[in-house]
């Protein structure tokens, strides 16, 4: 079979080029193989002294013969520690989104073109089934073994495909219902065969949940797994743990939780490795600097310049306001980005010696509301289940009162979809219902069976119950959507419809979802600058987050093996998602992604706010190399892509 041959680059992404032109700000990033310069290369100081005493192998065996080069806007200095806020025991993310991107390729700072990270260059074939990653000579984890192809191997093969350890496979690894294989070529080059054409493979590798190929090291790992060793059972036993899976979860992690960031012996690729864990009760977690980093600059300095990071951990935004605002954090978004923190932060900026960054936003909606259309209770879920009561309730809501007070009037009606100027921008799914029409909403209850009213004026269900349901939310991570389903609680109590705005804590929304027991939930709607990526609004796509039918989503990532089985429309937008991301041809998959909109639009399963708000960040004045906007996506976990590996202190 002929071979489409890319080498060291990947397919552009035009469809968000023109929405993030001047992303790249002051740190523009290019990557150039550049194996002389290890032979070169320079270190932090105290490696270097580590190596000339012998307790360290020389930077050049360390960085192998190939390091990943990246040219720097500054060539910084060595030293000091990066200060970022984390909330409570489930912010694991937090650490993720500033050190855990080092997959097999990774993003441009501009969101539109894959580049080359763990691998060097990699090859495709024609029909986009086959991919052959070509990995670094002599690269180390971080406790000095070497990285091969036997380690992704393990990771896919041993892990992820292992029913033990993965209920059902990644879905990134997962085409056409069919989870592809990873064999080795040589020590050095490993091939991904899938059984149908994954256009998409590339783009999905560069997500954070694209990192199972390069995330459990085997060396280390494989004395948790009883495939490699036989007396698993006796470890198990010693860690009081209940089965080998849950020791290896707690030894090992997985991409999205705590344990990840909670075992100092874990050998990772990371530019920082762990020195105080992230476990129950911490107070900080502390990484400092991995000796085996595989990154240089330009001029064969071995990156990262930072030494440490230090991630104190809060309780609550207003620590983390009181810390920005005196200047004990050096780059931070999260947790501060709502548009209520944006003035107090604008004027203390002198006075906590930060400047503001823009984090340009890629999703399509501010605030999703999710009704369970497969909720336990029946009558609910044939209310929920009903298109024209969602439809009431999107009329019988006053978007424009809702833009105006709590996002300052920086934002327009939204339902959902491929975000203005994106080449997929779809009309009826973004803009239907958007009206603020309460008398056309009470007419339609009404003539749903939903015209009986209790002495207070708020509707009966058909068996006499009042018509009552809770939405989740976390104030503590997005108090703009409390404000807004407030507001909104008070819009649907005029047509006759009663809501409490359920606040919890996060890891409880998250059960609440996982176990189907929740009325409705919000989120902010993905998929406006990243359709293909997260495409959860969409149809029921993501195990979590596709929050109006946890249950279809099910069904969809297990081949129908568990969950609920879907209606049609549903059914036919699956295979419809699966047919673009078999399609390399940016055209034609536009043409398959605008038939499936147009099902998404007559279904009109979830009710969106507005579209979302650009949101914004702090650093520290003299920290250097950091863009003056980047994206802020999932998809593209902010600031990771950004390289914090490359920032550094001036003074």
């Amino acid at each position: 079979m002929s071979e489409n041959v890319t080498r060291g680059g990947g397919r552009k992404g035009s469809s968000r080029r023109d929405m993030l032109k001047g992303a790249a700000g002051a740190a523009a990033l290019s990557v150039f193989a550049g194996p002389a310069l290890a032979q070169a290369a320079k270190e932090a100081p105290d490696l270097a002294k580590l190596a000339t005493d012998g307790k360290l192998p020389k930077l050049a065996e360390r960085v192998g013969a190939n390091p990943l080069v990246i040219k720097v806007d500054k060539v910084g200095r060595y030293g000091g520690q990066i200060r970022r806020g984390l909330r409570g025991s489930a912010d694991h993310n937090g650490i993720l989104r500033l050190v855990g991107n080092q997959g097999l390729v990774r993003w441009n700072l501009a969101f539109t073109e894959v580049l080359p990270n763990v691998a060097d260059k990699w090859d495709v074939n024609a029909d986009a089934t086959e991919f052959t990653f070509h990995l670094r000579k002599g690269m180390k984890w971080s406790d000095g073994k070497p990285f091969t192809a036997d380690d992704i191997v393990f990771c896919i093969e041993d892990c992820c495909k292992n029913t033990d350890l993965y209920k059902s496979p990644p879905s990134p690894l997962v085409i056409g219902g069919k989870v592809g294989t990873a064999t080795k070529v040589d020590e050095t080059t490993v091939k991904f065969t899938f059984a149908s054409p994954y256009a998409l493979f590339l783009e999905q590798m560069a997500t954070p949940l694209g990192q199972h190929p390069t995330l459990f090291p085997k060396h280390y790992a494989s004395q948790f797994h009883p495939k490699y060793n036989d007396k698993v059972a006796d470890l198990v036993k010693a860690a009081n743990m209940s089965d080998w899976p849950t020791l290896f979860r707690a030894k090992l992690g997985d991409i999205e939780i705590p344990s990840r960031w909670g075992n100092p012996e874990k050998p990772v690729l990371d530019p920082w490795v762990i020195k105080e864990p992230y476990t129950g009760g911490a107070t900080r977690v502390v990484m400092e600097r991995n000796p085996y980093f595989w990154q240089v600059d330009q001029e064969g300095n071995q990156l990262p310049y930072i030494d440490r990071l230090t991630f104190n951990i809060s309780q609550d935004v207003e620590s983390l306001m009181l810390d920005a605002i005196s200047g004990k954090l050096d780059i931070q978004e999260r947790h501060l980005d709502t548009l209520q923190n944006k003035p107090t932060l604008s004027q203390n900026m002198q006075k906590g010696g930060y400047r503001l960054i823009e984090l340009i936003n890629s999703s399509a909606q501010q605030v999703q509301i999710y009704l369970n259309m497969t909720h336990k209770d029946p009558k609910l879920r044939e209310i929920f289940a009903n298109k024209e009561f969602r439809q009431a309730l999107s009329l019988g809501m006053n978007r424009k009162e809702i833009i105006d007070i709590v996002y300052l009037g920086q934002s327009e009606p939204y339902q959902t979809g491929p975000r203005p100027g994106h080449p997929w921008y779809h009309e009826k799914l973004a803009r239907q219902f958007t009206d603020y029409d309460p008398k056309k909403a009470a007419e339609m209850l009404d003539k749903i069976g939903l015209d009986k009213k209790d002495g207070q004026g708020f509707r009966l269900r058909p068996d006499g119950q009042k018509l009552f349901f809770a939405i989740d939310v976390i104030p503590t991570l997005y108090p703009d959507e409390v404000d807004t389903l407030e507001l909104v609680k008070r819009h649907w109590a005029d047509i006759g419809v009663d809501i409490k705005v359920n606040t919890i804590e996060r890891a409880l929304y998250y059960t609440r979802g996982d176990n189907n027991d929740h009325d409705a939930a919000v989120w902010p709607g993905p998929g406006g600058l990243d359709p293909m990526l997260d495409p959860r609004d969409f149809f029921a796509q993501h195990p979590q987050g596709s929050r109006y039918a946890i249950p279809w989503t099910l069904w969809y990532v297990s081949n129908g093996k568990d969950g609920q089985e879907p209606p049609e429309s549903q059914k036919k937008r699956m295979k419809l998602f699966d047919d673009a991301r078999a399609t390399a041809d940016q055209e034609k998959r536009g043409k398959v992604m605008k038939e499936l909109f147009d099902l998404t639009a007559d279904a009109f399963e979830t009710v969106g706010v507005c579209l979302g708000v650009n949101a914004f960040g702090i650093c520290k004045n003299n920290l250097q190399n950091v863009p003056l906007r980047y994206p802020n996506a999932w998809s593209w976990p902010n600031p990771g892509p950004a390289l914090p590996q490359q920032f550094f202190f001036s003074t």
